[in-house]
């Protein structure tokens, strides 16, 4: 198992309105190729104006394949045109991880 750990961080005051433009376009096209995440969180303390989202994956071929299928959808693309001209993001952290030997991880 290997588990997608993705940090966005956002101008300040723009956090919902990303997440707005995500709900309504980028959404349905990111679980249509890479399934329910298993989570997706807001930052309540700490560095504020982040959110967080996990995804799960077999192995790093499965995220692969997954992730290039949703790389070529139109619908993706749209996605990622509309948030680069809207500005809200500021960065992005990546962190692929695995489970520790005694967690059983359930879908």
């Amino acid at each position: 198992m290997l588990f997608d750990v993705r940090t966005y961080s956002c101008r300040p005051g723009t956090i919902k309105l990303q997440l707005e433009l995500y709900e309504k376009l980028g959404f349905t096209p990111q679980t249509r190729h890479l399934g329910q995440p298993v989570a997706f969180l807001v930052t309540e303390t700490g560095p504020i104006n982040t959110y967080i989202h996990i995804w799960a994956y077999e192995s790093a071929a499965d995220r692969e394949t997954k992730r290039a299928g949703m790389q070529a959808d139109p619908d993706w693309q749209a996605f990622l045109k509309a948030s680069a001209e809207a500005g809200y993001l500021t960065g992005q952290q990546t962190q692929l991880m695995t489970p520790a030997s005694f967690f059983k991880f359930k879908r």
